[in-house]
């Protein structure tokens, strides 16, 4: 990167405005890419535009491929022309093109691979009767009764997953913006749906804006009292489903998603969303099962973190989920799907605000397979 900002300097100290430099400026100071001095510098010791524009060029290409990358993005962003016209690369270096790779039609699993995994006692059980009683709880919040907390680029997200989660052969149940007391209440009822008796998993995706521990229903706003906001306690997805309350579900991979901020910070640093219950069985005996298990909650970030959202794409973590179910679902477990959405957030450029989403409270003690398409 730092070698294509070399290329086009000339070009660049000619082209460039004063403004765009401004802006630039600014946003290396918002990543630590440039320290105030060095901003100083650039603007005040330096006299005419192209001065000041050939100043910064050189200051970020003597940083590397990493500041280098970032001001590349941020001129797309601010001057997307110019952008072009300098020929610059739209991907970060050796990053593997989208559409070389992600695949955007669900990949189906080969038979073949269905039958040598089926009786694995180390994989949780799916037939092709139980596939035909999957049933998944979806739940989108897009518009609040303040519309400052609107979340442009939900409905894509909605959109996406309903999509992927049917072709996974999820009957989907949906409710769009829904306050804290209704959120509860469709876990609830989904909890008794009929279907689950004979699934062999359900999904539960919950996309909102979010704080730690909770998320936020669409009449919340910042003035209302600790004991009078509109709250989704995320706890309560675990009492609805757990062996205690929903004994259809025992012994089957809940998958638990919540795209939503768990606070206020940003995910990057810079340097230089009691015992087992019992009960009789069919014998007449006695037994205990694990209050909570099976579960594989998926948060899109750390605690106390804010998620990453595009208006117009969506949130990156459903776009990378269904990316990624989509193309490998076919051969790789849950578990491994989780890891590569991981090594796609990991991998993200410099210039991206960062974020890592988190497994907690993950507890299945077997490998599940969605097997798409038996």
């Amino acid at each position: 990167m730092a070698e294509e900002l070399k290329r086009v300097r000339t070009a660049f100290i000619e082209k460039v405005t004063l403004p765009i430099i401004k802006q630039l400026l600014n946003d290396l100071l918002d990543v630590n890419a440039l320290n105030d001095g060095e901003q100083e510098n650039i603007l005040d010791v330096n006299d005419g535009r192209e001065d000041k524009a050939g100043a910064l060029i050189d200051s970020v290409r003597k940083k590397g491929d990493k500041a280098s990358w970032f001001i590349i993005t941020s001129l797309k962003k601010r001057d997307p022309m110019l952008f072009e016209e300098l020929g610059l690369p739209a991907e970060p270096p050796h990053a593997t093109p989208k559409a070389n790779w992600w695949s955007t039609n669900l990949k189906l699993c080969k038979n073949s691979f269905w039958n040598s995994k089926k009786n694995d006692p180390e994989i949780y059980p799916v037939t092709k009767e139980s596939v035909r009683s999957r049933v998944a709880l979806l739940i989108t919040n897009i518009k609040f009764k303040n519309r400052g907390l609107d979340r442009p680029g939900a409905d894509v997200d909605e959109r996406n997953m309903q999509r992927l989660l049917k072709d996974l052969g999820y009957e989907v149940v949906k409710h769009t913006d829904r306050t804290g007391q209704q959120m509860d209440k469709a876990v609830l009822d989904f909890s008794k749906h009929s279907k689950l008796k004979d699934t062999d998993s359900v999904f539960v995706v919950i996309m909102s804006h979010g704080k730690l521990g909770s998320i936020l229903g669409v009449n919340w706003n910042e003035t209302q009292k600790p004991h009078e906001e509109d709250l989704f306690p995320i706890d309560n997805i675990f009492k609805h489903l757990n062996s205690a309350n929903c004994r259809a579900l025992i012994d089957k991979p809940k998958i638990i998603i919540i795209q939503a901020c768990r606070g206020k910070e940003t995910g990057a640093v810079a340097l230089s969303d009691d015992a087992g219950p019992l009960w009789s069985d069919a014998a007449g005996g006695s037994q205990y099962v694990h209050k909570e298990k099976d579960f594989a909650p998926l948060l899109s970030c750390t605690p106390d973190t804010k998620s990453y959202r595009h208006p117009e794409e969506g949130s990156l973590l459903i776009q990378f989920f269904v990316e990624v179910v989509k193309t490998c679902a076919c051969e790789k477990d849950y578990e491994e799907l989780i890891r590569m959405i991981m090594r796609r957030f990991e991998g993200l450029p410099y210039v991206t605000k960062k974020q890592m989403p988190t497994k907690e409270r993950w507890n299945l003690p077997r490998l599940f397979y969605l097997f798409p398409g038996i």
